[in-house]
């Protein structure tokens, strides 16, 4: 649901929001906490380093470090700094939480925080999709760190094994630690618990059932963005779900989306072989940093959703 803290409303209770957190375990490390606004263009607060004390909750840590309205016995994020959720131009915006790149399962205050996990909150528009299910901006995570604690293999899917693209996204893994796997892609085998990268063209990744939403729009993938059927345009929308641009040759996009509960899947994919490789050359925490996702043309990197003019 909204904030992916409404539907659990009985776990919510469960923990009584004093500010302070849970207490009994030791603090976490090397936490990063950032707070944006209109799907991460504009940041209200970013901390490296985020007061701790304890074993923090998503929601005791925000509120240590930012000020906080909350509603529904105190779930549920309703302002931070002064910034709240509601309606805005007659559509309905409200705040979110990530961890890791990936979309909150449960409330903020029944989540707990590990040692170095990336908690991005972001309030925006959902009137197109309330369920954006993992997100690029916290690279180099869930690579690193994974998810509730645990890393997970990563596994790199190519169309040309040895080609610039597959090479390029492969090496900045292992250069941030990440101990990334080649693979041919459609060679299947070990995807449970493995965060995959798709490297190849749409027309190759298509097929994927894990990402194959990304046709479809954000409310089937949670990407403001659509590859065609033969996987030669790449229509880029707003956050209303209009179209800005469509891109034809050369155009690709870095995005991650889920279904259900596995471990989600990115795509560094392309209208062509050129798309992947302008793809690959932007696979850094510079270009994806506070990124929902991204596409690339001849005009440059546009974050997803693009702005409206």
């Amino acid at each position: 649901g909204a904030a992916g803290a409404v539907g659990p409303v009985a776990l919510i209770t469960a923990v009584a929001i004093s500010g302070c957190g849970l207490g009994a375990g030791p603090a976490p490390s090397a936490v990063h906490l950032t707070v944006t606004r209109e799907f991460g263009a504009t940041v209200v607060r970013s901390f490296t380093a985020p007061r701790v004390k304890g074993q923090e909750t998503v929601m005791s840590l925000l509120m240590r470090n930012a000020k906080v309205g909350t509603r529904f016995g105190g779930g549920f994020v309703q302002s931070v700094n002064g910034v709240s959720g509601g309606q805005e131009g007659g559509e309905p915006v409200d705040w979110f939480y990530y961890v890791n790149g990936i979309e909150a399962s449960k409330g903020a205050a029944s989540t707990n925080v590990h040692p170095g996990d990336h908690i991005w909150w972001d309030r925006h528009d959902w009137s197109q999709t309330d369920d954006v299910p993992a997100v690029v901006g916290s690279f180099p995570e869930p690579f690193l760190n994974g998810i509730e604690g645990k890393r997970l293999p990563v596994r790199v899917e190519c169309a040309a094994v040895s080609g610039y693209a597959c090479q390029t996204v492969t090496q900045r893994l292992r250069a941030l630690g990440a101990p990334a796997a080649i693979a041919a892609i459609g060679s299947g085998g070990g995807a449970e618990h493995t965060l995959r990268v798709a490297v190849a063209p749409w027309t190759a990744v298509e097929g994927d059932p894990e990402v194959e939403g990304i046709e479809r729009g954000p409310r089937s993938s949670g990407v403001y963005a659509r590859f065609s059927r033969d996987g030669r345009t790449l229509t880029v929308l707003d956050q209303d779900g209009r179209t800005t641009r469509t891109l034809t040759t050369g155009a690709g996009l870095i995005a991650a989306t889920s279904t259900g509960e596995e471990a989600p899947v990115w795509v560094v994919s392309g209208t062509d072989a050129e798309g992947v490789n302008s793809a690959a050359r932007v696979f850094d925490s510079a270009t994806l940093q506070n990124r929902f996702a991204v596409a690339v043309s001849g005009a440059g990197v546009l974050a997803l959703p693009e702005a409206s003019p």
